[in-house]
């Protein structure tokens, strides 16, 4: 999937309306179209957005933080796979937090539209490395799609390019919480973040191993947005 870039602006959004809702940035399951529908000959008219980030710039303390599965840090451990940061990137208290620095997100009334959540949220100059002897893996420029639930990302190995916006992370919104705001931040935690099935067969394949599985729970997300303008 070749790669959107957002321009950068000053974010618009209304937070009453934001708080309406349970802000379903990376919701997944609630955000998918229903198994069955009836056919309708009624043509409807599009929906008006709920809220809507219409550019979403860089801001001090915005950002997605993921805390880490401690079944997660015990696969590491085992393999011999040590992770650390790069760029912008920290990894404190056990939890990665990566700057968000540009995005776009339009939120609908759930299931009015699908995907009722629409745009990108982008983490460009920041990423994780998984280093075992002298292998490092670094996958860095996060953007998550929360139209789609996922998570893609660029790859390198040892400091070479490997692989372009490829699919990393699966984001399963079943265990979102409804929206927070502390201030002027807007905060969405609880999104479950897992590994693709490409990632666990990249990793597999560079670590010489057979251990990293489609499914494994990385850990739990936590989005920072900033409503100041």
């Amino acid at each position: 999937m070749p790669k959107t870039r957002i321009s950068k602006g000053i974010i618009s959004i209304s937070l009453a309306a934001a708080i309406a809702i349970p802000l379903a940035a990376v919701e997944g399951t609630a955000n998918a179209a229903p198994a069955s529908s009836s056919s309708s000959s009624t043509t409807k008219a599009a929906p008006t957005p709920i809220a809507q980030l219409a550019t979403l710039k860089g801001k001090p303390g915005q950002s997605t933080a993921v805390k880490l599965d401690a079944g997660f840090l015990a696969a590491l451990k085992s393999l011999g796979l040590t992770p650390g940061v790069t760029g912008t990137a920290a990894l404190t208290d056990g939890s990665l937090i990566f700057p968000i620095t540009a995005g776009n997100v339009t939120y609908y009334k759930p299931r009015s539209i699908f995907p009722y959540v629409q745009g990108y949220l982008e983490h460009d100059g920041s990423g994780i490395t998984l280093t075992a002897g002298s292998t490092v893996v670094g996958l860095s420029n996060f953007d998550i799609d929360p139209g789609t639930s996922k998570l893609y990302g660029d790859v390198s190995v040892n400091g070479a390019p490997a692989a372009d916006h490829a699919l990393l992370f699966d984001l399963d919104g079943s265990t979102l919480n409804p929206l927070k705001t502390e201030g002027d931040k807007a905060i969405l935690q609880g999104t479950t973040v897992k590994m693709s099935d490409d990632a666990a067969k990249l990793l597999d394949a560079t670590f010489k191993t057979d251990a990293v599985q489609k499914g494994l729970v990385i850990g739990i997300a936590t989005i920072t947005i900033s409503t100041a303008k």
